[in-house]
């Protein structure tokens, strides 16, 4: 049970506020110091191994992508294409938020990104067409989260990477689930905004003409996505080569097409990406070194016994992970959260006879909703920053769209065809 200690140690210095990466390195030294035989330099070796895979180019291209977004004026015209399609409803705004975060998914890779964005672009005008503060910050906040499951998000690249699926059909298989959550939370918003006499951000349905030159306006984005997913989904490319040909196409389109980017532009998304890039890395550089002494400690195997003897129905599996991931998901990262569990779930997984690419989804998508509650959600507490609303405020006037995601989560779980169907 050495492993144990390892996973304890680790949610101790969670506890303490200790980095991600920093937290992970110190339970693998004291493994390897206290617990284990091996030579240390193998420690090291465990914990650089990962920086060989190829696959892991594809995290700075998707970051960069969407790092570059709000320079491009991409993001701008997505704005207008999502108001052009859903502004005439009641609470426009609200609509038009939602929309763009699923718009924008398709792109940015990046919830945080999205969500800072949001804030800055609807937010105050939500708030002059009468939404609440709480309600304005909750509706960018829950938004953002399509982000992580439609493709390609950095989610579905690194669970892909940590329990060895293709990343293609992850970035497929997020499809289908991103758009649940996407007309769940339009419903949420319509219900709330007639219970509240929120008006319409358009007096009236657009025309044909000025559907056509929004349209035409969006046109690139619109085909980042097609190139993204239909090239990986046709086998045209690999994902990291969906990642470098969409940057190339996002830089043409800025300088040449728009002319809305400047040189800084470029430099600032480079450094940016280079910084979230080196955050991701040092966490599954130290993970795989965990995974490792997961597999040596026979872990995974340990954790699948006591799993099958309290329970050998997949659905309780599900619900049971599910329930503690929503308790661990108010105190510890997802991305942390997502790569220690998984090798340990995995082997109970496949034996239970789930598929690792809806598991990786149901994760995903419940992790996603751990970045909203209390007390470390990420995107909780950078929107209530950002748009100076009380946390109090936002759970209050929240509500009704966290539980349309958890309804969301609820559905993709027992409904394994939304996450398979198009793989």
């Amino acid at each position: 049970m050495t492993w144990f200690i390892v996973i304890a140690l680790m949610f101790a210095l969670f506890a303490l506020n200790m980095r991600i990466y920093l937290a992970m390195f110190a339970a693998i030294v004291a493994y390897f110091v206290f617990f284990s035989s091996v030579p240390l330099p193998i420690a090291v070796q465990r914990i650089i191994a990962p920086t060989q895979n190829p696959s892991l180019l594809a995290i700075p291209f998707f970051v960069l992508l969407g790092t570059l977004m709000g320079a491009t004026g991409i993001a701008g015209r997505l704005l207008k294409l999502a108001d052009l399609m859903v502004g005439r409803l009641s609470g426009g705004l609200g609509h038009t938020n939602v929309m763009l975060s699923t718009l924008l998914g398709g792109i940015s890779a990046s919830n945080l990104a999205d969500a800072a964005m949001m804030c800055r672009m609807l937010v105050p005008e939500m708030r002059r067409q009468g939404y609440s503060a709480g309600a304005a910050a909750a509706i960018t906040a829950c938004g953002s989260l399509i982000t992580p499951i439609i493709p390609p998000g950095i989610a579905l690249i690194i669970y892909a990477l940590v329990a060895d699926v293709s990343i293609g059909s992850m970035f497929t298989a997020g499809i289908l689930p991103g758009l649940l959550c996407s007309a769940l939370l339009l419903i949420a918003v319509y219900m709330n905004a007639r219970r509240l006499g929120l008006k319409p951000s358009r007096d009236s349905w657009p025309t044909a003409r000025e559907t056509g030159s929004t349209l035409l306006g969006a046109w690139p984005a619109l085909f980042l996505v097609v190139v993204i997913v239909g090239g990986i989904r046709l086998s045209i490319f690999t994902p990291t080569e969906a990642g470098a040909i969409a940057t190339l196409v996002t830089l043409a389109v800025g300088f040449f097409l728009y002319r809305e980017m400047k040189l800084r532009d470029v430099v600032q998304a480079f450094s940016e990406t280079a910084r979230q890039t080196s955050a991701v890395l040092l966490v599954i550089m130290t993970s795989s070194a965990i995974a490792w002494i997961f597999s040596i400690e026979r872990a995974g195997i340990a954790m699948a016994d006591m799993i099958t003897h309290l329970t050998t129905n997949p659905w309780l599996f599900l619900l049971a992970v599910n329930l503690l991931l929503l308790i661990l998901g108010m105190f510890v990262e997802g991305t942390a959260l997502m790569i220690i569990l998984v090798p340990l779930l995995k082997p109970v997984v496949l034996q239970l006879g789930i598929d690792p690419v809806h598991f990786g989804i149901v994760l995903i998508l419940n992790l996603s909703i751990g970045t909203l509650t209390p007390p470390v959600g990420t995107v909780l507490l950078m929107v209530c920053n950002l748009t100076h609303t009380k946390i109090v405020d936002f759970i209050v006037e929240g509500w009704p769209f966290l539980l349309a995601l958890m309804v969301a989560l609820v559905a993709v779980t027992f409904l394994p065809f939304l996450s398979l169907a198009l793989i």
